[in-house]
């Protein structure tokens, strides 16, 4: 589930929004910023439980206190529809006992309270052993003692009030109503994990992770045929606090066709302003004619790219086919990295990390207690490795986990989740306008739009915000209608170049879904613009009728 699916289950003008369990209880929003619960409470209830735990004949024992707090602003033209405060507060343990995992979690923050959950959490794993085949072989990490990590914020989004970024996002409404649009949906997400980690293995890590989303749907309409067209906005979901909302302009970008990016800084406002007067262009612009097509892709759209065609593919769990929820298993299997794979030319190198600063997965731990780092899973076209856990390791001759275990609350269990997922940008110096000068016949795209893909992340089909034509090393008139057709590894074949790191930026999904029961977690993809060659184009608007 990306946020795409988020937002049509709750109909993106959100004013009905319905609360997800996981999200835990209505509050107010001044409450945000006190209940933290204090360093040594967290570990004295820890203790408790992996003592519990130990007790009950665990030979390994984790335990999650969370507090979680999500805030929601939601606007559409010039009224506040609904804002939602929430806070969900719990502990949650796992457990090995007879060589199976087991795992409990309470909302009783006492002693007691945690120390049954860990009694529950063993038996769970006693009862599991009984069927299973083959003991957890769990990779060993160190411990790390007492340690904290902080997201390098300037400004926590939960101190800014509420009445001040409403009446942002209503300001930005009118902007964009002032320029050409019809309706304006306006959003401003923002995350809050307060976690604590301990383990048997001697960790006790606190950390304070935060994340920023603002977002909009511009609508134009042509009021004598009934057609309407949207942009939505060009910013990213980020790792960052109200600063991001900033619009410093020594961090937005002006592309080649005046199209202005964002890094960093996002300037919502001014981008709402681009976004209607772009809706009512794209009304009158013609649709693609089908056909061959060099595609330069800005990184704006190209993270999604990414997060379907290499993300998730490059899942172990999914490569081995013990994960098939949310679009299947992977066609990245275990021959392919043995065999020296072509995943893509030679331009195409994508790493794995978790300390990009800024970026959505950035922790300095992940939910095993694993300290995080960044690693190739592509290397110059060639896949080189997965992302993989502690209990997956073994399987592929590892011997230690990538750091990348996560779960989205304290009652979900942690299992293998998307790290941050990025195509380097080019060594050799490159702009933009370097790049296309000498493209024939392309389109430039720019912005992430509709997509599907097949149950092995091989066939994929992708759409844009933004769509315009390339003649002679020139960029031309808007298009629409606009989708491009891959097969996974030739379309990474297909890249003849990417940009030098001054074009480097961010995108990223803030609810990437997995898992049954479901989970979120939020994600980023940076790249620099990137060309790719000879891809096959579709008008979305002809009809087979």
């Amino acid at each position: 589930m990306l946020r795409r699916d988020f937002l049509t289950a709750s109909g993106f003008g959100l004013g009905g929004f319905v609360l997800p369990a996981t999200f835990g209880k209505l509050i107010a929003a001044e409450a945000l910023l006190d209940g933290a619960i204090p360093v040594t409470v967290k570990k004295t209830l820890a203790d408790a439980a992996l003592q519990a735990a130990t007790a009950a004949g665990a030979s390994y024992c984790d335990v999650r206190v969370g507090r979680y707090l999500r805030q929601f602003v939601i606007t559409r033209d010039a009224h506040v529809e609904n804002v939602v405060n929430t806070e969900s507060i719990g502990v949650g343990v796992r457990v090995i006992a007879g060589g199976a995992w087991g795992f409990a979690a309470t909302n009783d923050m006492t002693t007691d309270g945690v120390a049954t959950a860990a009694r529950q959490a063993a038996a769970i794993a006693k009862a599991n052993a009984r069927n299973q085949t083959a003991p957890v072989q769990l990779a060993p990490t160190p411990g790390v003692g007492e340690v904290s990590w902080r997201a390098p914020i300037r400004t926590n989004a939960m101190s800014v009030p509420v009445k001040e970024k409403a009446a942002l996002l209503l300001d930005v409404n009118a902007a964009a109503l002032a320029n050409g649009a019809d309706f304006i949906n306006s959003v401003l997400f923002s995350v809050n994990e307060q976690k604590y980690f301990a383990s048997t293995d001697g960790s006790y890590i606190d950390q304070d992770v935060h994340r920023i989303w603002p977002l909009m749907r511009v609508t134009a309409v042509d009021k004598a045929t009934g057609k309407f067209r949207t942009r939505s906005e060009l910013s990213a979901p980020m790792g960052l606090g109200y600063e991001y909302l900033d619009g410093n302009k020594a961090d937005q970008t002006v592309l080649p066709n005046g199209v202005v990016v964002f890094g960093k800084s996002y300037d919502m406002k001014g981008d709402a302003i681009a976004a209607a007067k772009q809706a009512r262009q794209k009304l009158k612009a013609p649709s693609v004619k089908p056909g061959k097509y060099d595609l330069v892709l800005d990184p704006s759209h190209t993270w999604l790219t990414i997060h379907e065609s290499v993300g998730h593919p490059t899942e172990l769990d999914r490569v081995l086919g013990y994960e098939a929820n949310y679009a299947g298993t992977s066609f990245a299997t275990l021959d392919k990295r043995a065999n020296h794979f072509k995943y893509g030319s030679d331009h195409v190198t994508i790493v794995a990390d978790k300390i990009q600063p800024g970026s959505l997965g950035a922790v300095g731990y992940d939910d095993e207690g694993v300290k995080t780092k960044r690693w190739d899973l592509i290397k110059d076209g060639v896949l080189v490795d997965y992302q993989v856990i502690r209990d997956q390791a073994h399987i592929i001759g590892k011997t230690a986990s990538d750091g990348c275990c996560y779960a989205d609350s304290w009652s979900s269990v942690q299992f293998q989740r998307m790290a941050n997922v990025s195509l380097l940008p080019g060594k050799a110096k490159l702009s933009v306008p370097d790049m296309i000068k000498d493209v024939e016949n392309g389109i430039y795209i720019i912005g992430d739009g509709s997509f599907s893909i097949d149950q092995q992340r091989y066939n994929a089909q992708f759409g844009g915000q933004l769509f315009y034509e390339i003649k002679n090393g020139k960029v031309g008139e808007m298009i629409e209608d606009v989708a491009y057709q891959i097969r996974t590894p030739e379309f990474w074949n297909a890249c003849v170049g990417v940009c030098d790191d001054r074009d480097y930026r961010l995108g990223g999904s803030f609810f990437d879904g997995k898992g049954q029961p479901a989970q979120v977690s939020a994600v980023s993809h940076g790249s620099s613009t990137a060309r790719f060659n000879g891809i096959n184009v579709i008008s979305t608007a002809r009809s087979l009728g």
